[in-house]
């Protein structure tokens, strides 16, 4: 049969010593995690960027197919139903921050009817990869 023995009052509770070892072994643990949470989130919000600009220049060209012209507008892509709605650019998170480029000429020197050629992020921020979101 085991006996116990009667703890003195003098031992309750952690010593100074256990409780800094125990805090320390946490600053560690996020001292490595908080990087690799916020490189996660960054990579999520590129993958939002290169999604929507996908869409939007699938529905620009959709438009162009239909029309024979570019839009004049992002809302008009709206208006016209080739989006729901005009996304927000994840790293400005707003909608009117987004760079729109003209078409240029054709080679008779011809300008196609609209305005809406291209669309580009309206961030000044660098990407993973190195390339600005103003030039994917």
């Amino acid at each position: 049969m085991l006996k116990f023995r009667k703890m003195t009052g003098g031992s309750k509770g952690f010593t100074l010593i256990e409780l800094l070892i125990v805090m320390t072994v946490i600053g560690i643990l996020a001292s490595i995690a908080v990087p690799s949470y916020q490189r996660s989130t960054i990579k999520a919000r590129e993958a939002v960027l290169m999604e929507d600009l996908y869409q939007m220049r699938r529905a620009i060209d959709a438009f162009y197919a239909d029309n024979a012209r570019y839009p004049d507008d992002l809302q008009q892509l709206v208006e016209s139903r080739y989006l729901r709605g005009v996304p927000r650019d994840p790293f400005t998170q707003t909608e009117d921050d987004w760079v729109i480029d003209s078409p240029e000429p054709s080679i008779e020197g011809d300008l196609p009817p609209g305005f809406v050629f291209d669309v580009h992020s309206g961030s000044n921020l660098v990407g993973l990869n190195g390339i600005p979101y103003g030039e994917w």
